[in-house]
């Protein structure tokens, strides 16, 4: 594949530069945060464990398959239904039909020659065939057949060998006017290599800047753009096809919406800021950076920021001429260099991904918890997922059926370890939005949310597109309005007034459907359809436990009484919480106790003077753990005071 600033042909000069400057350890990290093709990662993968990272989806797909991959793909459920070699068969399988403004053929209709479409990106052939792959692997997918690690194997097939009939000069920026040879060969699917390194590694879609707040490791390796050509445009059809998101097109070239994935590095006047603030932020040891002497950053000014961060008399430069030139200016000969650039910013320093030391406790539950444990797309009052890596280790190790009794946010029910699980909760909004998540194909769901964005022109700013959209929804209904609105409300949050109508105010110059949150409704809805899951939506004195027995699991979050939660006080639409729903629990959970049934209640004993003297009564006939509740979207805010927050367990 032809990739602007590819390292392809500069890999031993890197590996020379790093052999010379880091002693081997069979253990280290190496991180390539602007990874592209991922030819610098793959090339590193046989020495260390690799973190690979791109904001381009196209790229993290071929990062999930060949570098975060170690398994050689066998295909063994198509191989159950007698497709024995599915690239042979995406390859060759006859299509029988084919329709223009067919939503299924969206390459062939938007990118090949025909009545409506004057592009001249593909013959109409390789474009059909390209629809044809990417819907059948779409396909095989929702009906469970491929892995995981399968899926992006085939898709990164496809992306590797788009390329290779693509009638472009290097770019998808423009198309040629008349056909070059290659475009008219059949598309042919890579049949990718995955070497198996022992070690686990980790793939990311992020922009860099946010990323390298969570990374940490031995070696940094820096490949950022060097000129103002933005990466997004020029590889748009790549993106739409890795995305397959229906997006909506625009001029000659049919270009997709880019703004979110702009990068300051292409920007002459915040490239300088945006390297600094990456090489400042980074832990990791060492700092490995290739950049070129026609980069928008001067080589001067680049030194001059290594050396700010690095130990004193680390930093090293190694000039390597890559292209001889004639300047128009001056009609003399000039050569251009890449430059390699080391320095060592810490001395042997230990590190744990995703674990980083810091003096901020919540700023390290954060960290711990980021990418090891699923998180819900809803930002739910209450929510415990910066407390998982505390409570999941106390639960049972083995669970037939898991019930999240005040399930919210469902943070807890989905990365539980069970054979079925069982999502309760009183309100019946966010619990049909789940619903609404688990019965709808992923990409679907991420079209309407686009459409929706889209129609609203929403966005940080756009105040009156927010409040346009949030009066269409409590007019509608629509869940799927809801969540596009919870998106750029205040907070991220789901508030309703008494009448069940949502009225989070507008989340100005803070709220937005990040790539962040994309992902992590993707990994949700991912984990959400392809395990055992119920909803329901009982007050929990009037779930069932009849059919729950000894292998079975109840955790208990409710809304805690000596607190100040939004949802303590019965004004929101929902059931208010006093006294009598506290005793109510109490009462509940000793049934259980006497059923057999396993259960645990989070809550808090103490807060801010307070004493819940009922919860301490109460647990006394039980295990009390004690949990390190430093976080702010709780139930509670402990600003001001100090919190005791429990796991109060029956075995």
């Amino acid at each position: 594949m032809r990739f602007i600033g590819c390292k392809k042909n500069l890999l031993s000069n890197i590996d020379a530069v790093i052999s010379e400057n880091i002693p081997y350890k069979k253990e280290a990290v190496f991180c390539d945060i602007f990874s592209g093709t991922g030819s610098v990662a793959r090339y590193f993968k046989d020495k260390y464990r690799i973190f690979s990272n791109d904001s381009l989806y196209f790229s993290y797909v071929l990062q999930k398959a060949t570098v975060e991959n170690n398994i050689t793909p066998t295909f063994s459920k198509l191989k159950e239904i007698g497709i024995l070699d599915p690239i042979s068969f995406l390859e060759e399988t006859r299509i029988i039909t084919y329709n223009y403004n067919d939503k299924k053929y969206f390459i062939a209709d938007n990118y090949s020659p025909h009545d409506n479409c004057k592009r001249m990106y593909f013959t109409n052939k390789n474009a059909v065939r390209i629809d044809f792959i990417r819907n059948t692997i779409e396909s095989w997918r929702k009906q469970n057949l491929l892995e995981d690690y399968e899926y992006y194997y085939l898709l990164a097939a496809l992306i590797d060998s788009v390329p290779s009939i693509s009638n472009i000069t290097g770019t998808y920026g423009a198309y040629l006017k008349t056909w070059d040879k290659r475009s008219f060969k059949d598309l042919e699917l890579s049949r990718l290599e995955v070497y198996d390194n022992k070690r686990s590694n980790k793939a990311f879609n992020r922009d860099a800047l946010e990323l390298i707040d969570e990374l940490d490791g031995d070696i940094l390796y820096i490949d950022p753009p060097y000129n103002e050509r933005q990466y997004a445009p020029n590889y748009h059809l790549l993106e739409t096809i890795a995305q397959y998101d229906y997006p909506e097109i625009k001029g000659i070239t049919g270009i997709r919406p880019y703004q979110e994935q702009k990068s300051p590095f292409c920007i002459k006047g915040k490239a300088a800021e945006a390297f600094e603030q990456l090489i400042s932020k980074a832990n990791f040891n060492n700092i490995v950076m290739s950049y070129s002497t026609d980069g928008i950053v001067p080589i001067e000014q680049i030194e001059q920021i290594l050396r700010k961060y690095c130990i004193s008399d680390t930093f090293k430069r190694y000039d390597i001429p890559y292209r001889s030139y004639k300047s128009k200016k001056d009609n003399r000969q000039h050569t251009l260099y890449e430059n390699i650039f080391f320095i060592k910013k810490f001395e042997n320093k230990q590190y744990t991904f995703f674990n980083k030391t810091t003096s901020n406790k919540s700023n390290k539950n954060e960290s711990t918890n980021k990418h090891k444990y699923i998180k819900s797309p809803t930002n739910y009052i209450g929510g415990k997922y910066k407390l998982l890596s505390q409570l999941l280790p106390q639960f049972p190790k083995n669970i037939n059926t898991f019930v999240d009794l005040f399930a919210g946010g469902c943070n807890v029910g989905i990365n539980v370890n069970a054979d079925k699980v069982i999502f309760n909760d009183i309100n019946s909004i966010i619990i049909d939005l789940f619903k609404l998540f688990q019965d709808t194909p992923i990409d679907e769901l991420l079209t309407q949310i686009d459409g929706i964005i889209n129609e609203y022109s929403l966005s940080k700013t756009n105040e009156k597109g927010y409040k346009k959209l949030r009066e269409h929804y409590n007019h509608t209904h629509k869940l799927i309005d809801l969540y596009t609105l919870s998106c750029y409300s205040f907070n991220y949050q789901f508030r309703f007034n008494n009448k069940h109508e949502y009225n989070n105010p507008f989340g100005k110059n803070r709220s937005q459907f990040s790539n962040n949150m994309r992902s992590n409704l993707i990994r949700f809805v991912e984990k959400l359809q392809n395990s055992n899951v119920e909803f329901s939506k009982y007050d929990f004195e009037n779930f069932d436990i009849s059919s729950l027995g000894y292998g079975d699991f109840i955790y208990c979050d409710p809304p805690y009484l000596i607190t100040t939660g939004s949802y303590n006080d019965g004004n929101r639409g929902f059931k208010n919480w006093s006294d009598t729903e506290e005793q109510a629990l109490y009462d509940f959970l000793d049934k259980i106790n006497e059923q057999g049934i396993k259960f645990a209640l989070s809550n808090v004993l103490e807060h801010k003077g307070k004493v819940n003297e009922f919860l301490k009564k109460w647990s006394k006939k039980y295990r009390i753990i004690d949990i390190k509740s430093d976080y702010s979207n709780s139930s509670y805010n402990t600003t001001g005071g100090t919190s005791k927050e429990v796991l109060i367990v029956n075995y």
